[in-house]
């Protein structure tokens, strides 16, 4: 909410004052010993109130169901809340969730092809119907197409976006930011006046791939904001994910260099599901599901059974049966699907164990 502040200077700034009130109170003396903050810095402080209407910002939010969050709520999204350039505040319209700390951005060109919506929407539409969010950034191409996907399953998804919530970018996708709200959130670190120039949408990348257990991008040419979103995913630990396409095609240059430097590729959401690893914490998903891995998703009802009848410590197969209620044959075959997509591990012939 202070122009001219970075994010990382903001969070020092709240770290220290408390609040961005505070901040705004604050004498130049004390601005001062913040770090990274010089005497350019603290006047431009000093005379935000000249160019921010607090009290403006907060009749409009509430005229217009805007929440602002603070990263000392606990509903503070916990993925955003690790990050070291974090926002202090978020705006957001729709409702956060905790099962979308289970999801999955998918970004790239403006300029997509057929074979780049086509793919966007298909995977987002698995990936939704599987129960995990979708994050994108509501710009053309690429990120409509993926929040359409996840809207058509019925699932959720979040857009990011790279100004203020008073100003919908691209303008066309008025209607798309609609009912993204309604299965989500619209989310900005920006307050809503802040319009969209050039230097605002790669700083909310790291917001989009910081909200994901994953990034996949789906065509990109060399030069490509989607690029830099896959190296913010890189920084943040998140794994990175490209769809291949044409070497000739100039809208896939990007994803093929992607996978040529480490990226993992991907063909379909079973690929997407099975090469997540581990979630941080499990995840209770829409329908009431503890979810440990998002390659979870995938299981049928006679997986899911066998799975939550196995511990984390030695399990006996036995046991397992027994508390299934399936004849033995069945189990056991189970236990090997299980055991190849790496949800568990065989400890001996008669123990097993979940990963």
């Amino acid at each position: 909410m202070l122009p001219g502040v970075g994010p990382r200077t903001l969070a020092d700034l709240i770290e220290r004052f408390g609040s961005a009130e505070a901040v705004l109170a604050a004498d130049s003396a004390s601005l001062s010993t913040v770090r990274n903050v010089g005497p350019k810095l603290v006047n431009v402080i000093r005379n935000a109130g000249d160019h921010v209407d607090v009290e403006a910002i907060l009749q409009w939010c509430g005229d217009h169901q805007v929440t602002i969050l603070q990263n000392t709520s606990p509903h503070y999204p916990q993925s955003l809340r690790e990050l070291s350039d974090a926002p202090p505040i978020l705006f957001f319209e729709g409702e956060i969730k905790p099962c979308d700390a289970l999801a999955v951005a998918i970004v790239g060109t403006r300029h997509a092809t057929a074979y780049g919506r086509s793919q966007a929407e298909k995977i987002a539409y698995g990936l939704a119907k599987a129960g995990i969010t979708v994050i994108s950034g509501m710009a053309r191409g690429i990120d409509s197409a993926a929040h359409q996907g996840a809207i058509d399953a019925g699932g959720r998804t979040i857009a990011v976006y790279g100004c203020g919530l008073g100003h919908i970018y691209p303008p066309e996708n008025v209607e798309l930011s609609r009912r993204i709200a309604d299965h989500g959130a619209l989310v900005s670190e920006y307050h809503p006046q802040t319009k969209p120039h050039s230097g605002t949408f790669p700083q909310r990348n790291r917001l989009i791939s910081g909200l994901s257990h994953a990034t996949l991008v789906i065509e990109a040419p060399e030069r490509s904001g989607s690029l830099i979103t896959a190296r913010t995913a890189y920084e943040q630990g998140r794994e990175v994910l490209a769809l291949p396409g044409a070497v000739t095609s100039r809208t896939s240059q990007g994803t093929n260099l992607l996978i040529r430097d480490g990226a993992t590729l991907i063909r379909n959401v079973d690929d997407v599901l099975e090469c997540l690893g581990p979630l941080a914490k499990p995840v209770t998903t829409a329908d009431g599901r503890d979810v440990h891995r998002p390659a979870e998703a995938l299981l049928n009802d006679r997986e899911r059974l066998v799975l939550d009848a196995i511990a984390t410590e030695a399990t006996a197969i036995d046991n397992i049966v027994q508390t299934c209620g399936l004849p033995v044959p069945q189990v056991l075959a189970t236990i090997s699907v299980l055991e190849v997509r790496r949800l568990i591990r065989r400890l001996s012939s008669q123990y097993v164990s979940r990963l």
